[in-house]
């Protein structure tokens, strides 16, 4: 029993890697999964910290920049020291964001609190 039991768990960490990726969720559907706690992959092709703003909050924008975007990822002011510049770090780079996404203004967003959440590729 002991060895099966290590088999099972030996296999679910050696393919848990493989299905945690194949379920990530695109920019362009992340629509399609509000409500839902996922994790949305894309390239940063616009930043933003609003310094003056309420709040402070830092965006990254996935695959399309800002007026244009499709989907973006909140970063508000009371968290920003745990990540740094990512407005200036993460730009153009593939990163994924995981947290429950939500509609703002129209459009599909997740907002992260911590590190943790976000992971560059």
């Amino acid at each position: 029993m002991r060895v099966a039991s290590r088999l099972i768990i030996t296999a679910a960490f050696t393919f848990w890697p493989i299905f945690a990726q194949a379920a990530n969720v695109t920019p362009e559907d992340a629509a399609k999964h509000v409500g839902e706690t996922d994790t949305v992959c894309g390239t940063v092709a616009s930043a933003a910290y609003v310094a003056r703003s309420h709040r402070q909050p830092t965006f990254l924008n996935l695959d399309r920049a800002y007026p244009n975007q499709i989907f973006t990822i909140v970063i508000w002011g009371e968290n920003r020291t745990s990540f740094g510049s990512p407005e200036i770090t993460l730009m153009g780079k593939r990163v994924c964001a995981t947290g429950a996404i939500r509609l703002y203004r129209g459009r599909p967003e997740i907002v992260i609190r911590s590190p943790s959440q976000l992971a560059e590729q």
